[in-house]
């Protein structure tokens, strides 16, 4: 799976960016999700509100790290499709609490964008992403990433489609900040 977004201007090189371990800034970080439903004719749009992660840039070159997302912080400002969005047809929270991404690969890519490749996990299914993100910001102690991703639900298992209501793709738009930690 791959895409690219390109939609944030970009304050520095990612290729300068310090080695070491680096924390994900919850207050600065978004998650969200736009699905389209009612064959089409509906976007609807949720953010997950409880989101964790941290990474390593390593001194040779090379990142990775993590982004933990509580599956039941999903917020769609509609509480009925929330508790189903949670229910054993879609995330499953209570038995697949986390949805996580795990980057085994971060490389500048030029302009401004990073080329991203790692691990989506989703109610226990794994699955390989790609895709390039751009940086907002980039300075010593602080590093924005955001990226759109289109995700095919069902390649994670989740078919609930009654009377084929809901298209394929979810697209996944994230804002994720780092901050760089103290050794």
């Amino acid at each position: 799976m791959s895409h690219t977004t390109s939609n944030s201007p970009h304050s520095g090189s990612l290729s300068d960016v310090a080695a070491g371990r680096w924390t994900l800034d919850p207050a600065g970080t978004t998650v969200g999700i736009r699905h389209k439903t009612f064959w089409g004719l509906v976007n609807v749009k949720g953010v997950f509100t409880k989101v964790s992660g941290d990474g390593e840039v390593l001194a040779g070159g090379g990142t990775h790290g993590s982004v933990t997302i509580d599956a039941a912080s999903l917020d769609t400002k509609n509480a009925k499709r929330d508790t189903h969005l949670r229910s054993a047809d879609f995330f499953d929270v209570d038995k697949h609490p986390s949805l996580v991404f795990t980057a085994t690969d971060v490389t500048p890519a030029g302009n401004g964008t990073a080329r991203v490749t790692g691990d989506l996990a989703v109610i226990g299914v794994s699955r390989t992403l790609s895709f390039t993100a751009e940086a907002s910001e980039v300075s010593a102690d602080a590093v924005t990433l955001t990226a759109e991703i289109p995700v095919d639900r069902k390649e994670f298992g989740m078919t609930w489609n009654q009377a084929n209501m809901l298209k394929p793709l979810t697209f996944v738009t994230i804002t994720a900040r780092f901050t760089h930690r103290s050794s």
